[in-house]
């Protein structure tokens, strides 16, 4: 019956962090397509007002007229400002809450593995909380280092951190472990952001306008700054996200340079519409070399995953009967209608090997994960290599 509470809580608990990521999400990119498609203001009114840019838009049937204005900010701020955090927080929050309840509450089923480097039981959680705060705080240096100077110098300082970040965990880490706390390091950058940085300079610069003082010009520098990066983590956070469903991605001994590819491919592509808000400032032409550069490394990452053919046309049959033993010896305790590993309620993904119709009919996903080696997780069942190369060509045979 605990199984079950834990389960429903943990359906609540990512669809909150969808629909309150969805707002964060969405917000993120509207003002960073804004703030590339203001021109400036043609009335002198505006100008005298500090107004560096507007622009006109029509939405559901009214007409909207933002305006930014520049670094010194405008004169006054109305009592009723709209502030932009709580998306960034609840966010965070809730994919933390999950992030307890699917890899911390048993590190042994879908963090840990016990062929990579991290310590057994809470030890390995310890070292998963490590990477989100010491990715923060290297993160955090290179932006106040003297590198920050130069926007391409500190991207690709950036880059190389998550490079390295993105291999160390998968020695770490179970491939899908690795996968999703690479995608809760970058939240947690993105979150950290808006908490340490954009939100704290945005109080400064409305309490200098409202005590009658000009704003210091770098709180919006910083602002800007981290709101590009985290725009451009979007994507790859997003992969990461749902990654967990797709084992090719994170099950094979390549899986730190899939995780790199498709995070380059993602970032590339964002940079790509990034490129695009601005592109009347040159003649509506936006070169194609960024969309490429991220479809070369997608269409890279597809070649590099395709599993080779698995089954040996010398080797002999492998029976019905003998399938469904071994996956009754390896598979059945987590995918069955009545699951008997501790804390699960139901079968993951509604996959059911239990009987000979349930196994023949997921047999395509059966050697999906037998051929990336994501199951048994960790080999929690310790499933021997001829056990798998005998269900992989029983799952294999058409």
């Amino acid at each position: 019956m605990a199984a079950y509470w834990i389960d429903f809580f943990s359906l609540l608990a990512r669809w909150t962090h969808v629909v309150v990521g969805i707002a964060w999400i969405g917000a993120s990119f509207y003002f960073v397509w804004l703030d590339n498609h203001l021109d400036a203001p043609s009335d002198d009114a505006l100008k005298a007002k500090g107004v560096g840019g507007e622009l006109w838009a029509v939405h559901g049937g009214g007409f909207y007229n933002p305006q930014k204005y520049g670094p010194a900010g405008p004169r006054r701020v109305p009592d009723t400002l709209h502030w932009f955090y709580w998306e960034a927080y609840s966010t965070w929050l809730t994919g933390f809450l999950l992030l307890c309840l699917v890899y911390y509450r048993s590190p042994e089923v879908s963090l840990l593995d016990p062929t990579r480097l991290a310590p057994g039981g809470f030890g390995g959680v310890a070292v998963g909380l490590g990477f989100l705060v010491g990715g923060w705080l290297i993160y955090h240096a290179l932006c106040r280092s003297p590198l920050a100077r130069s926007e391409r110098a500190l991207g690709l300082s950036i880059a190389g951190l998550l490079g390295l970040a993105a291999w160390a965990l998968c020695q770490t880490f179970s491939g899908r472990g690795a996968f999703l706390h690479f995608g809760a390091m970058l939240g947690t950058m993105m979150v950290a952001n808006v908490f340490f940085v954009i939100i704290p300079g945005q109080r400064k610069m409305v309490a200098a306008i409202r005590a009658g003082q000009l704003p210091d010009p770098i709180h919006g520098k910083h602002g800007k700054q981290r709101s590009v990066h985290n725009t451009y983590f979007t994507l790859p956070v997003l992969f990461t996200m749902i990654s967990n469903h797709y084992a090719t991605t994170y099950g094979g001994p390549s899986n730190w340079i899939a995780l790199i590819l498709l995070c380059v491919g993602g970032a590339a592509i964002r940079h790509w519409f990034v490129l695009r808000h601005r592109a009347r400032e040159r003649d509506g032409k936006t070169s194609p070399v960024a969309l490429i550069i991220g479809l070369a490394a997608i269409v890279a990452t597809a070649a590099m995953l395709q599993p080779m053919t698995a089954a040996s046309t010398a080797a002999a049959p492998v029976t019905a009967e003998r399938a469904q033993a071994i996956l009754a010896a390896r598979c059945t305790t987590c995918h069955a209608a009545q699951p008997r590993f501790a804390g699960l309620a139901a079968a993951p993904n509604g996959a059911m090997f239990d009987t000979p119709e349930r196994a023949h009919a997921k047999r395509s996903l059966i050697a999906a994960q037998l051929q990336s080696g994501a199951m048994p997780p960790g080999n929690l069942t310790a499933m021997t290599p001829d056990e798998r190369a005998e269900l992989l060509r029983w799952a294999s045979t058409p």
